[in-house]
């Protein structure tokens, strides 16, 4: 059941309405927060949705980033199972 919690990003008050834990929901909103607030910090931008912009790029990039190195790796396990099968059929 989805349940209401309150956040602030960039001293702005919201409501959350969700299904997940009021703890990870805060969790979320203070990534949200930081990012925000490292994307100030450095282009010293005064408009909040030219932050919002940014911050959600480069949450975007560090997200397929690592969704890239996940599937680069279970590419190459997927290929060592099939070498080691491969192993196995030639000994048998």
């Amino acid at each position: 059941m989805k349940k209401a919690i309150e956040v602030s990003i960039m001293g702005q008050k919201l409501q959350v309405k969700s299904e997940n834990s009021d703890t990870y929901i805060s969790k979320v909103a203070e990534f949200v927060d930081q990012k925000m607030k490292e994307v100030q910090q450095s282009t010293k931008s005064v408009s909040s949705l030219n932050v919002a912009i940014l911050a959600a790029m480069n949450i975007t990039d560090e997200y397929l980033r690592i969704r890239d190195r996940k599937e680069q790796k279970n590419k190459a396990l997927e290929q060592k199972v099939q070498d080691l099968v491969e192993l196995i059929d030639v000994q048998l």
